[in-house]
């Protein structure tokens, strides 16, 4: 077999990446094609704009320190997408050999270029499968049905066909498409939504209005459903941004005289993607422009998807006539996953960075941490640091380590009720008014407490919790939680009450 000096480098560049920065790498690397030199740079083809985006803007630096130490040239990574010319002639190939081209074995002259491609080897990985413990609730639905504007140009401000979403929108992960979203109980309708609007913009749900606390998922929802519009009408204008961008683009815009511009912006476009649209609270001008861009868009039969961390009669300060047109097309709630779906989870951002995650490992820490998503995430990165720095597969005793004691140690004999003597003790309230109606702050703050502890420290659903309380609805115990999580965060004292009775159930533990 012919010896191939680019590939084997190649090779060795993903090696060095995947050992000096694991939690940068991703499985799709290996997708990545290996192009070419041009006058200093080392030319990578993604295969996809979003993926090329990505690669600027997250991993950059890495490859660039990766292809310098493999090489032993000062060389610049530059990514290109799959359709963008690089200015290399692919005929004759030179070879690296040691850090260095070498002209093929016809060329008079040596020059200094980078050309090959992965071996098909190293794109031959296929991703692990999510645990079969978490049911896959992902509804099938027939082929889109082009609507009116998936004909129609682009506006001029889209630069061309390899940019994927219109300028200034935020970068997509490519890992955050709904392959990767674990369905559960505690998002099927969001997930749903989602394929619908994805399918059918401006037809299905309009607006689609996604919320629910930090960390459960919204964002890659609100990414998947870029990335599948875009899959299924490549022309359509899609522009994703966060609430914030939109706020101090309009400020910025004001300031400057440039309405025109940011109005044509924003409402020439085929899908309008906005993230934390919370933002817009005490922001009258800014609600104003909103609104007028909202009536726009809904009128073209755009569509519009919003994000946020409480439905939209929950903003503080928001236009009535704002929350009555967030709620005319579907509103979903996504809450914290449940113990199997959590498994999933864990197994399915393992086998995104290529890791083997044993079973035993997965429900260890999806019974230790029951908050939200981004700990479960945190918990694979820092079970993959810990692998890498000792040189050891991840194992159940690494994880006991690294994430906390057994779970059955930690949820040993504490339940809802355990939580609400311990609460009823420190803040010296009763009991039967904790289940009643009372509204009283004096009730009402011990209550919300008792809520946030039990969902922190038991396997109980949001409906299970609020059964406790006089059987209150889910979003009443979602609130409770918001309440305490933001007041814990900017309260010192508070923060040091509930630190208090985080000890006091720990004891309770015991």
């Amino acid at each position: 077999m012919t010896r191939d000096p680019d590939r084997l480098v190649w090779k060795d560049v993903l090696a060095h990446m995947r050992k000096a920065y694991p939690t940068v790498c991703r499985q799709w690397f290996d997708e990545i094609e290996l192009v070419g030199i041009d006058g200093g740079s080392v030319v990578l083809r993604a295969h996809s704009a979003v993926h090329r985006d990505y690669l600027r803007r997250h991993c950059l630096e890495q490859f660039n320190d990766a292809v310098r130490t493999v090489t032993g040239r000062l060389l610049a990574v530059r990514f290109v997408g799959p359709d963008e010319a690089t200015g290399i002639e692919s005929p004759p190939a030179p070879e690296f050999r040691d850090g260095l081209t070498t002209p093929a074995a016809d060329q008079a002259n040596p020059e200094d270029q980078l050309a090959g491609s992965p071996s098909d080897e190293l794109a031959a990985d296929a991703m692990a499968q999510p645990s079969s413990m978490a049911q896959q609730v992902e509804p099938r639905s027939a082929p889109p049905h082009p609507p009116a504007w998936a004909a129609s140009p682009r506006p001029a401000h889209y630069s061309s066909e390899a940019e994927p979403l219109g300028p200034g929108s935020l970068v997509i992960n490519p890992d955050y498409d709904f392959e990767n979203f674990i369905v559960g109980p505690s998002n099927r309708i969001a997930h749903a939504a989602g394929i619908a609007v994805s399918s059918n913009p401006g037809r299905a749900y309009n607006p689609l209005f996604i919320h629910g606390a930090v960390g459960l998922g919204k964002t890659h929802l609100l990414q998947a459903i870029c990335l599948n519009i875009r899959k299924n009408f490549p022309a359509a204008a899609i522009h994703y941004i966060s609430c914030e961008v939109f706020v101090t683009d309009f400020v910025d815009r004001v300031r400057a005289g440039a309405m025109a511009e940011f109005r044509h912006r924003f409402r020439s476009v085929d899908a309008l993607v906005i993230d934390d649209i919370h933002f817009l609270t005490k922001r009258e001008q800014t609600q104003e422009e909103f609104f007028h861009t909202f009536n726009t868009l809904y009128g073209a039969h755009k569509q519009i998807v919003l994000a946020s961390d409480r439905p939209p009669d929950e903003i503080p300060e928001l236009q009535d006539r704002l929350i009555s047109r967030f709620k005319w097309g579907l509103v979903a709630p996504i809450e914290a996953p449940n113990f199997e779906t959590r498994i999933a989870i864990l197994k399915s951002k393992a086998a995104i960075r290529g890791l083997d995650l044993p079973d035993d490992v997965a429900i260890h820490i999806a019974s230790r941490l029951t908050a939200n998503i981004r700990e479960l995430e945190g918990a694979i990165t820092k079970l993959q640091l810990r692998a890498m720095v000792d040189s050891k597969s991840i194992d159940l005793e690494m994880a006991q380590e690294a994430i906390g004691a057994s779970p059955a140690a930690a949820q040993a004999d504490l339940t809802v009720q355990a939580i609400i003597d311990v609460v009823v003790g420190f803040y010296r309230v009763q009991l039967h008014d904790l289940k009643s109606k009372k509204r009283q702050r004096s009730i009402a703050l011990p209550r919300q407490v008792c809520m946030y502890l039990a969902r922190r420290n038991t396997r109980k659903s949001l409906q299970e919790i609020g059964s406790h309380f006089g059987d209150r609805d889910h979003t009443t115990v979602m609130h409770a939680i918001r309440t305490v999580e933001t007041r814990r965060e900017r309260d010192r004292d508070f923060g040091h009450s509930i630190g208090t009775l985080e000890q006091l159930l720990a004891a309770a533990r015991r």
